[in-house]
């Protein structure tokens, strides 16, 4: 069940884009199947912050995906038709977001959506009748979320997440922290809303008990060096040795920078969202503060020279990218994003439709080649998206490096399955990373 912590901002975001997309959205408009296909193009559309305070890091991830576009435009296209993507810029805020979404549904004739980010921002868009993307058949694919309840088809029908869940991250690293820090306090500072409620459920199904005084949350937008201090006060007040770490990346800078001005030093276990090292230094956070630190990726790391997607991606990068953007795992994971997409265009055939798109999600999704350590799982009954993540410490230079010197890649559910250890091999890369 979800907790919609926002539910008066996001009713006020509802008003003002059905006000914007009264006369070209009706409630009972005929579903087009193929808008936004021609004979030679396909336009998708994607909302994300491109500046601003949350921006960092996200503003990196829809001008990868875009090169990574037109890299495949430069090989063909898909089944002969070119990917022309449209960037809007929502700054994180959940009436931005459906009112961009409403621009591209209603005014740029998007066909579908694509990694658009946000756990919140995207319940609104999904409840936005002014969008109606169940009506309307819109595929909203591989969104940038990992909350768990995307991946439930018969509440999002056509929405796909694509990262394994808030839920299966904490209940993998509940399992660890019980592993390696047995008897220790343990804190949490986390992201107030959906986000970080998935998180909670997680580590209470790994039976991870809060110290008493040392769970903390933030609204999102809140996150300074005021409240950072907040925080850390009460960390150290209840005498936690292991935090975690839930929420967005401008927020656990905040977090480390100001532990460490304090000189409060914890075993840092950041997610996956949050734990981005070039992101976290252009926001001040020095190697020496990241070493050590605990976090998780379902991709293999950004600075893994010797895997055949980083190689593609990172050249594709240099060649197509907006110039001078430093490589990183944002970028990855927008390409890595957009190979998916091109994935389930190719799979949907030449008569491109939403719904045929949905349906070779839905059908061929598991098999769609992708950088991705853990296997999707998406099927007719389920939109669940990657389903494992393996587990790393920060050394002295900000380089992420997985526990025990290899990839273990750990696999659950959002329910109260075991956590295991995977055996899937990922297929090898196709020939010029171009999905068949």
């Amino acid at each position: 069940m979800m907790r919609f912590t926002r539910s008066k901002i996001i009713g006020f975001a509802t008003v003002a884009a059905a006000a914007l997309a009264v006369s070209t959205l009706p409630a009972q408009a005929a579903v087009n199947e193929t808008q936004g296909v021609t004979a030679t193009q396909i336009t998708l559309g994607i909302s994300q912050p491109t500046n601003g305070p949350a921006s960092y890091g996200y503003n990196k991830v829809a001008p990868a995906m875009d090169a990574y576009f037109k890299y495949v435009n430069a090989n063909g296209g898909v089944n002969g038709r070119k990917i022309k993507l449209i960037i809007k810029n929502d700054g994180y805020k959940v009436t931005d977001a459906v009112n961009k979404t409403v621009e591209l549904v209603s005014r740029d004739k998007v066909f579908a959506l694509v990694g658009s980010l946000g756990t919140a921002n995207n319940i609104a868009v999904s409840n936005s009748p002014a969008i109606d993307l169940a009506g309307q058949k819109i595929p909203s694919l591989f969104v940038n979320t990992g909350f768990s309840g995307f991946a439930k088809k018969s509440d999002f029908p056509t929405m796909f997440p694509l990262f394994p869940s808030y839920y299966m991250e904490t209940k993998i690293l509940g399992g660890y922290i019980k592993d390696n820090f047995a008897g220790k306090k343990v804190g949490i500072i986390y992201q107030d809303d959906d986000f970080g409620d998935d998180a909670l459920a997680g580590l209470k199904q790994a039976g991870v008990t809060i110290a008493p005084g040392a769970s903390i949350s933030y609204a999102s937008f809140s996150q300074s060096v005021a409240t950072a201090t907040t925080w850390v006060t009460k960390l150290k007040t209840a005498g936690a040795e292991v935090v975690i770490f839930y929420g967005v990346t401008s927020a656990a800078a905040f977090a480390l920078r100001v532990a460490a001005g304090a000189a409060y030093k914890p075993q840092w276990i950041i997610d996956s969202v949050g734990g981005d090292a070039t992101t976290l230094g252009l926001l001040g956070v020095t190697p020496a503060v990241l070493d050590g630190a605990i976090t998780t990726s379902f991709l293999p790391a950004a600075t893994d020279s010797a895997d055949p997607y980083v190689k593609l991606f990172k050249t594709i990068n240099t060649k197509y990218n907006v110039a001078g953007t430093v490589w990183d795992n944002n970028v990855l994971t927008g390409m890595n994003t957009a190979m998916m997409t091109v994935a389930a265009l190719k799979a949907a055939g030449k008569n491109l439709t939403r719904s045929g798109v949905i349906k070779a999600i839905e059908t061929q999704g598991k098999t769609f080649p992708s950088a991705s350590l853990a296997q999707p799982q998406f099927s007719t009954t389920s939109h669940v998206g990657y389903n494992g993540f393996w587990i790393g410490t920060y050394d002295s230079t900000a380089t992420l490096k997985p526990e025990g010197g290899k990839y273990k890649i750990y696999t659950t559910d959002s329910a109260s399955g075991d956590v295991k250890v995977s055996t899937w091999k990922r297929p090898a890369m196709p020939a010029k990373g171009l999905p068949k």
